[in-house]
């Protein structure tokens, strides 16, 4: 693997080249960038995938939603449609993809659109939607057609942006001078203890420049809950399982390394079969995945997956096999340490609240 990298390195450069140039274009005003006269916060990464926006995403909801008229647009990735669509009941994640179906279910009150072309999906919901007051922006850090007036970068405390290289010898998106245009930085997935010298030390190394603020946030995990309540055994609760059941954990993630950290000491045998990040499940791999937990030589045994997954795997086609199986999925929160989670809060919410104008758009 090491080989591997050295040899696509030239690659790297040159594709890191080309990204550079781009953002140059749109640095100078070449290439237009939109910007909105309402709050629109932009949450996004470096590298590919794992750093934890999906739950980002929804404790931003669960800080705006209460004070403010919020909406959700992501580009929908995944999804087998086209253009500008609205989430609603019946959505599916063919329709709108894995993540934004998750926030459509979860926040039933706040709209949820996906469209890959930002700035005409922004305009599309201020259409919908006039007395809309905030657009929450999932992965849109290397979108630079819209030009946020807050932009959140993550970046895992495992995996910093300043230790990895340029697709494809690395996961970075673009270089990491990328980084400027953030107005906050959160390492993510942080230990739930993380101690002040440790927070000096990664601060130091992240070097925030003037107008940046850095935060830390950690995963809180949820009880097991059933995919299918009326097929799966009644008990719930997280305690339950821990230390008495052997656990099959199905995943289509970036990175499951945190959620196999936080089973591996609290359930008796773990388990892990994994797909690529997004992977569309098949009826085949259903049934492999039933093989493999059949196969495992234990009276108490559940399989479990992510929230995520659970969205993908919510499929009519899959009834039939799924139905059969003690299926369950963990939530999971982040949350931010001590007080600098009420400084965060405050962070955000002053931005809204001293960006509420009216509706209109302007291009540069």
């Amino acid at each position: 693997m090491k080989f591997l990298r050295v040899i696509l390195f030239p690659f790297s450069i040159l594709y890191g080249l080309l990204l550079l140039l781009r953002n140059k274009l749109y640095d100078f005003g070449i290439f237009p960038s939109s910007q909105f006269q309402i709050p629109v916060i932009s949450v996004g990464n470096l590298s590919v995938g794992g750093t934890g926006k999906t739950p980002h995403i929804e404790y931003l909801i669960r800080l705006l939603s209460p004070q403010f008229f919020v909406t959700v647009l992501s580009r929908g990735y995944g999804r087998k449609t086209k253009g500008f669509v609205l989430a609603d009941k019946q959505s599916s994640v063919t329709d709108i993809g894995d993540e934004p179906l998750q926030f459509s279910k979860k926040f039933d009150a706040v709209p949820v659109a996906v469209d890959a072309k930002r700035v005409r999906g922004i305009k599309k919901l201020m259409t919908l939607f006039p007395d809309l007051q905030t657009v929450l922006l999932d992965d849109a850090f290397q979108h630079r057609s819209v030009k946020p007036g807050l932009s959140i970068v993550l970046t895992d405390f495992s995996k910093l942006y300043l230790n990895d290289f340029m697709l494809p010898t690395g996961n970075l998106r673009e270089f990491r001078s990328g980084i400027k245009r953030a107005d906050i930085i959160i390492v993510t997935k942080c230990p739930e203890v993380l101690l002040p010298i440790e927070r000096k030390r990664l601060l130091k190394e992240i070097n925030p420049l003037p107008h940046q603020t850095v935060y830390f946030s950690y995963i809180r995990h949820g009880e097991f809950l059933p995919l299918a309540g009326e097929n799966i055994s009644p008990f719930s609760k997280a305690y339950y399982f821990e230390h008495h059941y052997s656990v099959l954990l199905l995943t289509g993630i970036a990175n499951t390394q945190p959620l196999e950290y936080y089973l591996k000491d609290k359930v008796k045998t773990l388990i892990p079969v994994t797909f690529p990040d997004h992977h569309s499940f098949t009826k085949e791999d259903l049934e492999n995945v039933k093989k493999i937990f059949n196969n495992i030589a234990s009276a108490n045994k559940i399989i479990l997956t992510t929230e995520k997954d659970a969205m993908r795997l919510k499929n009519t086609e899959f009834s039939d096999v799924l139905n059969q199986l003690p299926l369950f999925y963990i939530p999971i929160e982040i949350d931010f340490y001590d007080k600098t989670k009420n400084e965060f809060n405050e962070h955000i919410l002053n931005y809204v609240r001293a960006n509420q104008k009216h509706s209109s758009v302007y291009s540069k």
